[in-house]
This record gives C-alpha cells, structure tokens and sequence, in this order.
C-alpha cells in the first residue's frame, strides 16, 4: 500500500514538471537604440517583399499571420498603421535550422558483484557513477521583428523569439507564431507618441 501511493505522488510530480515544461514559451530577447526618441513615432507601416529581400511575389499564410499578430501588438500601444510615410518601418524574418546538442549526464551503474556494505565505494572516482554522452537532435525556430526608423533609415529596436519546433507548433503554426509575436512585445517599453507634435 505504501509503495503504490509512493508511486502515485512520483508520477503526479512528473506529469507536473512535464505540464510546465510544455507551458514553457520561446526564448526572448530584444534590444533597442538608448539615443532614438521614441516619443516621436506614431505611425508603422511593412516593409516590402522586396526591402525584407523575399524573392517571391506574394505573401505566405505565415507572413500574413506574422504582419496580423504585430499590427495587434503595435496598435494596443497606441500606434496606428497606415499605408504609407510611417514614422516606423516593421520588417520581420523566420528560419529555422537542425540543432544537435551534445550533453553528458551521469549514468548510475553499480558494477556486480556487489560484496559489503558500501564495499569499495570510498574512493574515487566513484565506480557507483559513469557518464554517458546523450545527443538531442531537433529543429529550432527563430523570429526576428525589426523596427526601423523610416526617415534617418535606422534600426532602433529589435525583438528575436528563439524555440524548439514540436509537433504542436507544426500542427498549429499560427499559434506558435502568436505566442512568439506576443512574447517578443511584451518586452517593448514604449507607446506612441502624442497625436500632435
């Protein structure tokens, strides 16, 4: 009885760390100009295919749904777009690449026969432990958003989301992209400025 309600506790504390490893979002990192007056900007608009050098001659779902989730992220901070003549050019990027991680953890093996108590285990290293070299292969995500100042033609902030790809994030890209766009925001400090200058 004992040993199956230990049982019980250990795996509602697994299926517990594995519930926040999920809830875990990208890595995000942003970086802005410390001399740029932000006060300044009002306005946004994207920049062409062309400008964020895409050779192609349309825009993918993906990029729609990257240029839907930043309009969002931009707008809730008082910054309106428009078609033309913005204060702030918005260019954005996505890559992924095939990751290999090499990382050596301890491996537990107790070498038989094991005679004594203790017998032979206060010396090192400890024979009771050896290291096995494990490789994690797996694709990784980055999104760049870039905001650039349109007139002096200037980068003045920048946000990167940086992710593994699961199975969810290729089932449901668009909420994948979601979190990233709202994640790298939620380290951007400024509003728009006032209406008039």
């Amino acid at each position: 009885m004992r040993n199956s309600f230990k049982r019980a506790v250990a795996l509602a504390a697994g299926l517990v760390l594995l519930a926040g490893c999920a809830a875990v979002g990208p890595e995000i990192t942003t970086d802005y100009d410390r001399s740029a007056d932000f006060s300044q900007y009002r306005t946004f608009q994207f920049m062409s295919r062309v400008e964020r050098g895409v050779e192609r001659s349309y825009d993918t779902i993906a990029d729609r749904r990257l240029i839907s989730a930043v309009t969002r992220e931009m707008e809730a901070r008082g910054y309106r777009r428009v078609a033309q003549d913005a204060d702030l050019l918005v260019n954005f990027a996505v890559s992924t690449e095939e990751v290999e991680d090499l990382r050596t953890v301890p491996s537990s093996v107790l070498p038989p026969p094991w005679y004594g108590y203790r017998s032979g285990y206060y010396y090192d290293p400890w024979p009771a432990y050896t290291y096995e070299t494990r490789i994690d292969r797996y694709e990784r995500g980055t999104l760049f958003i870039d905001l650039v100042d349109a007139q002096r033609r200037q980068l003045v902030w920048e946000g990167r989301a940086v992710a593994r790809v699961t199975r969810e994030a290729r089932e449901d890209p668009g909420a994948a992209l979601d979190q990233a766009v709202s994640g790298i925001f939620s380290s951007y400090p400024f509003t728009a400025g006032p209406a008039s200058r």
